[in-house]
């Protein structure tokens, strides 16, 4: 009896260990499938902003994302092509192409999280940037509860 009892509990035992490596193997099959849905898309690349008139570059910057415009595709309508809106005296000079305009952006979910100045108003925003897909970019931007989003395309 003894000999049928030890195989009996052998018997158990290779089950449940057929069933664990099962159970296994599907939960990591499970996460790997979850994973690039929990990240966050890449943001990075060149972008036409939502009025066309600027190619913004988003590119590593430390351990944060940030985004510069690289080229004007359609001059101010003011003709100045310096940031004189902005506040501070200082900064007024610097030109349009090469400025910092999306800053310490870091990924949360399937958002990017930083701030975004505008040259027109010389202001800082709150912002989140979003991949839509098809090539379209959700950059909004926000004052205490509210924003407003434009859709950036991705440059060719």
């Amino acid at each position: 009896m003894r000999a049928e009892g030890g195989r009996l509990i052998l018997f158990q035992v290779e089950n449940n260990m057929r069933v664990f490596a099962s159970v296994a193997i599907l939960a990591a099959g499970t996460l790997a499938l979850a994973a690039p849905a929990l990240a966050a898309e890449s943001i990075t690349g060149r972008w036409h902003t939502v009025d066309k008139r600027a190619l913004v570059t988003i590119a590593p910057c430390g351990a944060t994302l940030c985004g510069k415009i690289t080229r004007l595709l359609e001059p101010p309508k003011s003709g100045v092509t310096t940031d004189v809106k902005n506040p501070n005296p200082a900064l007024q000079k610097r030109k349009l192409v090469g400025l910092p305009i999306l800053s310490d952006f870091v990924a949360n979910g399937d958002k990017w999280h930083g701030k975004i100045y505008d040259p027109n108003t010389g202001k800082t925003y709150r912002s989140v940037v979003s991949a839509a897909g098809g090539g379209k970019l959700n950059v909004e931007g926000c004052v205490s509860v509210f924003c407003q989003t434009q859709v950036w395309t991705k440059a060719k």
